[in-house]
């Protein structure tokens, strides 16, 4: 398996799972070669819809991101220049919702398309998928619910999906920048 066969995968935590209200507060991307990134996002004015477990999950508090985080410009912006033409994540109706509001917010538009992992996996990888990924959960010892972390763990899941499926998968339109 090679960089050009393997997918970029890209990884949201959010204010809630409302998908009315909420807002991404952090992201994090895997990059076909396995280079990983992510951002706090500092929230945008007009973002004010918090959930106190959804902080619990994912253990971010308002407070740093106020502090700590990364203008929603600069994260659309280095999103656009770090990733491919595709990118893919394995919660799509969420993602995709998330990565809307940031860049409308930003006032960018995205330079690639978002889609469901499902799109790179048979019937026989999406029935395994779950297991496999327990699996490198385990092996890989990392929390969950933290971006760039999970981002990782679907690489690490297809690369050993893959790998079961007996052979390189092609990733449908993906092409690549230099």
């Amino acid at each position: 398996m090679n960089s050009e066969t393997r997918p970029a995968f890209i990884d949201f935590e959010a204010s809630s799972l409302d998908l009315i209200a909420s807002y991404p507060i952090e992201v994090g991307i895997c990059l076909p070669d396995g280079q990983l990134h992510s951002w706090l996002i500092r929230p945008h004015v007009l973002w004010q819809d918090w959930s106190e477990s959804a902080e619990r999950i994912h253990g971010i508090d308002r407070s740093t991101l106020e502090n700590e985080g990364t203008p929603v410009t600069e994260v659309a912006n280095s999103l656009n220049e770090l990733l491919p033409d595709q990118v893919f994540c394995d919660a799509w109706t969420f993602d995709s919702f998330w990565l809307h509001r940031l860049y409308r917010v930003a006032g960018v538009q995205p330079a690639f398309q978002l889609e469901s992992i499902s799109m790179l996996l048979n019937s026989v990888q999406v029935r395994h998928w779950s297991a496999i990924r327990q699996d490198v959960i385990n092996q890989l010892g990392l929390p969950v619910h933290r971006a760039a972390n999970d981002a990782l763990i679907l690489h690490k899941t297809w690369e050993q999906i893959d790998l079961d499926a007996g052979g390189v998968q092609t990733v449908p339109g993906q092409s690549h920048q230099a």
